[in-house]
């Protein structure tokens, strides 16, 4: 297994966050999230994007340490996380991603990263999972599993904000789907239970698995 990190902007990083990071792992900062990382004790291999939030400090750091660095202009049409995610996607041999950042306060940021994690290009990760803030994810690619050590009655939600998705089955849970449809915008996965090890697989689309 090759594991790839990519670090985002958005706050601190969580304890849980920080603990997920596998040894030997290559690490992507997305501008701000290099000041992330090196904060929470993580050293960034690559920096991505238009560098215009990461800090003066931060920005020497990287050339101290002779990251390599992908700087794109501030107009562009990808989001520094999507272009990370990219860069992410084109490592030779990652079979799994995980992507860390801190809560935010826009929305909008929150929303893109969660879309941008359901993208194509991400499809042949083995597994797509990340922190955000307090919050883990675990994003279910057609053909692809999720597995879920929870304790008994802990909640989680199983979302297809990609749009519609067949095939949905979920194992190990209060309520459990077999084969079933998700249609996109539909609440139907929200607040679900664990009762043993949890599995989300699919057949077609994406689905969303969220621990909040």
């Amino acid at each position: 297994m090759t594991h790839v990190v990519v670090i985002i902007g958005g706050g601190e990083l969580s304890a849980e966050a920080v603990a997920s990071v596998p040894e030997g792992a290559f690490v992507i900062a997305a501008d701000s999230g290099l000041d992330h990382a090196v904060a929470a004790g993580i050293r960034p291999d690559a920096l991505v994007g238009d560098l215009d939030s990461i800090s003066a400090a931060g920005r020497m750091w990287a050339y101290a340490h002779e990251l390599v660095i992908d700087q794109q202009p501030t107009d562009k049409d990808l989001t520094d996380t999507e272009l990370a995610l990219a860069t992410a996607a084109g490592r030779d041999g990652a079979t799994h991603l995980l992507v860390l950042g801190g809560s935010g306060d826009r929305l909008d940021h929150t929303l893109g990263t969660l879309l941008a994690l359901g993208h194509p290009r991400l499809a042949h990760f083995r597994q797509v999972r990340g922190y955000l803030g307090g919050t883990e994810v675990a994003v279910v690619h057609p053909g692809r599993k999720v597995s879920l050590d929870l304790d008994p009655g802990a909640t989680f939600s199983v979302l297809a904000l990609h749009g519609p998705a067949s095939g949905v089955s979920v194992r190990g849970a209060r309520w459990t789907l077999d084969d079933a449809d998700l249609g996109a915008g539909e609440a139907r996965g929200v607040s679900n239970e664990a009762e043993e090890q949890t599995m989300v697989t699919c057949t077609t689309g994406v689905v969303t698995v969220v621990v909040p």
